[in-house]
């Protein structure tokens, strides 16, 4: 005698379904939980530069990549015109003060990596979401208002963390305040989630 096909009751669908919602959950839970990490790491980093720039100007007396006794301390470094500003905006070429400022900082043991490396796209610190954190000072133009002081830019940085740095750091506010997009366009007065940003914070 043929046995009976038998198919999945309705309840043994609706307990798969239930539990597929269940990983789903914890999943989606996951990656929010991995990026809300990730956006408090990068306000630590801020932080952290932030720190780092005061300690090496308490230690020496001068900003790093802008002083100009560094070579009586280290060799194999380059001074620094001691003018108060660390020149040349983003790190792309060693001889700039904004490239020296990281091997400045390492040789005072102030912040990790190697002094000796002195390629610009390897001096230059990544941030937690991969891009690169640059650091340098003078005059320059945010959100529409002219500004001067001490600069952090984050490059390549996706558009929800800078949403969410923004908001934890600053007005959340896409084109005011004190950290703002640099480059890449907003939405209003929001950031936009597929867009990547340059974002500028002065301090």
């Amino acid at each position: 005698m043929e046995a009976r096909k038998r198919g999945f009751t309705l309840v043994e669908l609706a307990i798969v379904l239930v539990i597929i919602g269940i990983i789903l959950g914890a999943v989606l839970k996951g990656q929010e939980l991995i990026f809300n990490a990730k956006v408090k790491r990068l306000q630590s980093q801020i932080k952290e530069m932030m720190a780092a720039l005061y300690t090496y100007y308490d230690k020496y007396g001068y900003y790093p990549g802008d002083d100009p006794t560094a070579t009586s301390r280290w060799a194999g470094t380059v001074n620094g015109n001691g003018d108060g500003i660390i020149t040349d905006g983003y790190c792309d070429d060693p001889a700039e003060e904004s490239c020296r400022i990281w091997q400045h900082l390492r040789l005072g043991n102030i912040i990790s990596g190697d002094p000796n490396n002195i390629t610009p796209a390897q001096m230059v610190p990544k941030h937690a979401f991969g891009g690169s954190l640059h650091m340098f000072s003078g005059n320059s133009t945010l959100a529409g208002t002219p500004r001067s002081g001490h600069w952090i830019a984050l490059l390549n940085l996706p558009g929800d963390a800078a949403a969410a740095l923004d908001r934890a750091l600053d007005d959340g506010n896409c084109n005011s305040g004190s950290m703002a997009a640099y480059t890449g366009a907003c939405s209003g007065t929001a950031y936009q989630q597929n867009v990547y940003y340059e974002v500028w914070m002065v301090f």
